[in-house]
Formats: structure tokens, C-alpha cells, sequence
């Protein structure tokens, strides 16, 4: 047996021949990522440039210290906050038991739940907003000696319109499907299912003690889309007369340019900074688990 065992360690060439090829992978996604940044970085340096660069005072920051102060700034982007905390919560209540019940008892369905939850995609917001505009329109001529009168009109409180998060959760419903999905597809769900109501685990124990917490990267992504969507979604809200941060930003455009566009910064650090929020919330869960 001792002669059978080489004395000499083999060629180790082809190893080292396998390890030179991930070095050129790796210098095209410098370039890549090189480009990408620039693409990003470029017109935010341009949009900062020409808030603080005045013709006639040169560099400064006013355009930046009057944001706050600003008429219904901050009724805006309160709306516009609270109406995406409720699409969140309503499309994930909505979404995520829907999913795992085709998964655990009728798979044949997934397909039909798929192409129901895409088609949002194939429909111009223009025609969506128009056919939310025809019903609204409708109801109080149709509805008026019926209890269902004062819902329609409820629905419409500038306060906090209802209709709003109703319309969002459509536009979002094809990316929250998409990241549950995926969520969903790195799991054994039905493993996971079967083995707590095995020891005795009601449905909703098993839901929300097994799988959100195994789905908390999901989760996270299909938050993170929704909150983007609702926060720059413009078409629907202006037609419908509403004024979220994001019409409230076109609005204030024509009188004071440089203003709106330092908000659209703000708003763009914003959406930036909840998003690592969120997505900080969910590592630190997934690391306690």
C-alpha cells in the first residue's frame, strides 16, 4: 500500500489556472459598478450644484433651510408616509396568507395567482386611475339612499384618503409577489407547516412564530418596493386631487424651482434612509433567530 502512495505532491497548474479566471470577472464588475455609480452619482451632483449655486450670491444652503419651513411640507409627507405604512400592512395581510395557502393546498393555482398578481404591470396607470375616477364619480349618484353612500364619501377624506391605499396596493401587489415568492421558493414551507401543526401550533402561531420569521429578507424586500412605489407615485394621486409629498413636490415647482429640487433630494435621502431602516430591523431580527 506504501507503494501505491506518491512521494511527489501532483501539479497544482490547473488549480491555479482556475483561480485566474475570476480576477477578470472581477475587473468587470469594478467597470460595471464604475459606470452604474456614475450613472447615479452624476445627476444627483448636478441636481446639488444647482440648489446651492446662486447667480448672485454664490454658494448656499437656503434652498435647503426653507424646505421645513415650506407651506404643506410637512402635512405632505406626512400623508405620504402614512398611506405607505397602510399599503404595506394591507398588501402584506392580503398577499402573504393568500400565497401560502395555493403553496400548501392547491400548487395547480400557482400560475393563476401569478398571472392575476402581475397584471397590474400590463395596465397603464392613466386607464387604472381612469376607471377608479368612474366609479368614485358613480357612487354618490347611485349610492346616496344606500349605507354604502357614506363609505364612498369616507373613502375620499383628504384627510387620509382610503382610496389611495386601495390603488396602491394594485401597483404594488406584482413586486410584493415577487419577493414573497422568492421568499417563499428558498423555504420548506410545507416542512415547516406540517412539523408546527404536528406539535400542536394553531394556524395563526404557525404564521407569524414560523414563517415570518424564516421569511424576514422577503418581507423586507416586498416593504421596501411598496414604500419606494407609494412615495414617488405620482399619476394617481394627482388625478384623483390629492396632494401626497409627491404632487406637493410638483406643485411648489413653478413657483420656486430650486426649492423643489432640493426637496427631491430630501426625499431621495428619505426613502434612503428608511429603507437601511428597514432593512437593518430585519438583519437584527434574523440574527436574534
Amino acid at each position: 500500500m506504501a507503494a501505491l502512495t506518491p512521494t511527489v505532491l501532483p501539479d497544482v497548474e490547473a488549480p491555479a489556472s482556475r483561480t485566474a479566471r475570476p480576477r477578470r470577472v472581477r475587473g468587470w464588475r469594478g467597470v460595471v459598478l464604475a459606470l452604474a455609480g456614475l450613472y447615479f452619482v452624476v445627476p444627483l451632483l448636478a441636481s446639488f450644484v444647482f440648489t446651492v449655486n446662486d447667480p448672485v450670491r454664490g454658494f448656499t444652503l437656503d434652498a435647503y433651510l426653507e424646505i421645513f419651513g415650506a407651506e404643506g411640507f410637512v402635512p405632505s409627507l406626512l400623508l405620504s408616509l402614512g398611506l405607505a405604512a397602510a399599503t404595506i400592512v394591507v398588501v402584506l395581510v392580503l398577499t402573504l396568507p393568500a400565497m401560502l395557502a395555493v403553496r400548501l393546498t392547491a400548487p395547480r393555482l400557482r400560475p393563476v395567482m401569478e398571472v392575476l398578481c402581475t397584471l397590474p404591470l400590463v395596465v397603464p396607470p392613466i386607464t387604472f386611475v381612469a376607471g377608479i375616477g368612474t366609479v368614485l364619480r358613480w357612487g354618490p349618484d347611485h349610492l346616496a339612499a344606500t349605507p354604502f353612500y357614506q363609505t364612498v364619501i369616507a373613502v375620499q377624506d383628504p384627510a387620509f384618503p382610503v382610496v389611495l391605499v386601495i390603488a396602491y396596493v394594485v401597483l404594488a401587489l406584482p413586486f410584493v409577489y415577487r419577493a414573497l415568492d422568492s421568499g417563499l421558493g428558498a423555504m420548506d414551507v410545507r416542512t415547516l407547516v406540517e412539523a408546527a401543526r404536528n406539535c400542536g401550533a394553531s394556524w395563526p402561531h404557525v404564521l407569524l412564530r414560523v414563517v415570518v420569521p424564516n421569511l424576514a429578507s422577503g418581507l423586507a424586500s416586498a416593504s421596501f418596493l411598496t414604500l419606494a412605489l407609494v412615495l414617488g407615485e405620482y399619476t394617481v394621486a394627482r388625478l384623483l386631487g390629492f396632494q401626497p409629498f409627491s404632487v406637493w413636490i410638483v406643485t411648489i415647482s413653478g413657483s420656486d424651482a430650486a426649492m423643489s429640487v432640493a426637496v427631491s433630494i430630501f426625499s431621495l435621502l428619505l426613502t434612503w434612509l428608511l429603507l437601511l431602516v428597514l432593512s437593518t430591523a430585519g438583519t437584527n431580527r434574523r440574527s436574534r433567530s
